[in-house]
């Protein structure tokens, strides 16, 4: 069987962020993801690319979630991206909008962020 892998974008909800603001937000969170990976995990990455660049989008309540899923996520020593927004739209300057994890094994990324809805 075949290691499936992806890339996993969390976003907050709490936030009401516009269909526009999400997706610049989850852009940011997965190009840093994919660069980081590119130079500190190439196994990964290489992998990734492969496959096709999976990534994937869920919802979290609130800033208490992204944290949580970034100390797992480090935990496991994935890679992660925490995205704060410069303000200059639809929030607040220094607001944490999204978390970025991965690329890495489907099923490592499924185990700390499964729970969640996806966007």
């Amino acid at each position: 069987m075949v290691t499936e892998y992806k890339l996993v974008i969390a976003v907050r909800k709490d936030l009401d962020l516009g269909k526009g603001k999400i997706a610049a937000q989850v852009a940011h969170a997965a190009v840093h993801c994919a660069l980081q990976a590119e130079k500190n995990d190439k196994q990964n990455f290489r992998k990734w690319t492969d496959q096709g660049q999976r990534k994937i989008v869920i919802r979290v309540d609130g800033l208490q979630d992204l944290y949580r899923l970034k100390e797992e996520a480090e935990r496991k020593g994935l890679i992660n991206s925490l995205i704060t927004d410069a303000g200059k739209t639809q929030v607040e300057p220094e607001t944490v909008t999204c978390l970025g994890i991965g690329p890495a094994d489907a099923e490592i990324l499924d185990l700390i962020t499964g729970e969640f809805s996806l966007l």
